[in-house]
């Protein structure tokens, strides 16, 4: 009796471990497929304008019926509405799910106190103004004055760098310098003018290598904003947050609304992950592996600015799609080329995921 004992009590033992085993085995294959928790399922959508009503400059002008016709859909569907450092906040922290969204405002244009604040105000909504220092005061730019006068009134007001520049345009060798050095300057000019000292940083134009980005988290920043399009999530990297623009061409109510009801992509690894176009690479491949599930690959879409986009899709070994983009005919003679996936879910959700190409040879 004593032997069968201890024979079903060994029984139990091994029984229980391997229950145990087979259940971290199970959260590990989730951690690998991209599974997540609801907290860390939180999403946002993030807007770009420059101008309001100023129609001398379509390209990055939105008109006042149009912004106010998006601060209204946000407002009727239950949007929370955050400042950008505050959304960075809202998707690290245990709070619940919400629909999410930012605006955020570059470079720091009058007509943006004239025009869009008293919208803002009228809805009640805070916002993210990007400052490039070494133009505040001048022609179109606001004033020290103005700028404060926009923090009083829920503006959070961010870091646009000092000069505003081309930065890839410069050599390696004195590039990463002469970025920190002015990232550095321009948070000592907003401190001295008005008190503050941003958490919040946008890169001129959009453009960033690998170890700007690295600046800019060693710099003390909470998130970075880009302007390649796309949703921000619990998944993205917060040094190079994707949003949508917002101007005459696509500032409509139905563009706008689709923009704000889509869903990030849930891509897992990207090759290659950074900007600059590979040398020697007239029609530069992206290759990106992504959580597939609930996706109807079937209907996937893809865009890619000046030439007709070339799709092959796989599945990996661990389950995940493989998803390889190039372009039909080469795009040596653009600047910048935005690369876009879009692709439903079996609900009929719209994910989105864009990547940015720059060519910095190109001026």
């Amino acid at each position: 009796m004593r032997q069968s004992s201890v024979l079903i009590l060994l029984l139990f033992i091994a029984l229980n471990s391997c229950q145990q085993s087979n259940k971290a085995d199970n959260e590990e294959d989730s951690k690998q497929v991209g599974h997540s928790s609801e907290i860390n399922d939180k999403e946002i959508v993030c807007f770009v304008y420059h101008r309001f009503d100023d129609g001398r400059y379509p390209s990055t002008n939105i008109s006042l019926k149009d912004f106010e016709a998006h601060l209204q859909y946000l407002k009727e569907n239950d949007y929370q509405v955050l400042s950008f450092s505050s959304a960075i906040k809202y998707l690290k922290s245990e709070s619940k799910t919400q629909k999410t969204a930012v605006i955020t405002i570059d470079d720091g244009y009058k007509s943006f106190i004239q025009n869009g604040l008293p919208l803002l105000r009228k809805y009640d909504f805070p916002a993210t103004l990007f400052i490039n220092t070494e133009t505040v005061g001048g022609g179109d730019y606001m004033d020290w004055e103005e700028i404060e006068k926009a923090m009083n009134n829920k503006i959070e007001i961010g870091n646009h760098t000092h000069s505003h520049d081309y930065f890839l345009n410069m050599p390696e060798a004195s590039r990463y310098q002469a970025f920190e050095e002015e990232i550095k300057l321009s948070q000592q000019i907003i401190v001295e003018n008005i008190g503050i000292t941003p958490t919040s940083f946008a890169y001129p134009y959009g453009e960033l290598d690998p170890k700007m980005k690295d600046i800019v988290k060693n710099s003390g920043f909470i998130g970075a904003a880009a302007q390649n399009s796309g949703v921000i999530s619990s998944g993205s990297d917060l040094m190079q947050c994707p949003r949508f623009p917002m101007s005459e061409a696509y500032a409509g109510i139905d563009k706008f609304t689709s923009k704000a009801e889509m869903r990030a992509l849930k891509v897992i690894n990207i090759t290659p992950s950074s900007f600059i176009i590979p040398e020697n690479k007239s029609k530069p491949e992206l290759k990106l592996n992504v959580n597939r599930a609930d996706l109807q690959l079937n209907r996937l879409q893809c865009f890619i600015q000046g030439a007709e986009c070339r799709i092959n899709k796989s599945i990996s070994e661990n389950g995940e799609a493989i998803i390889t983009l190039s372009p039909a005919s080469g795009i040596e003679n653009r600047r910048r080329t935005l690369y876009t996936v879009t692709v439903p879910d079996t609900v009929g959700n719209w994910h989105w995921f864009s990547h940015l190409f720059i060519n910095s040879q190109t001026r």
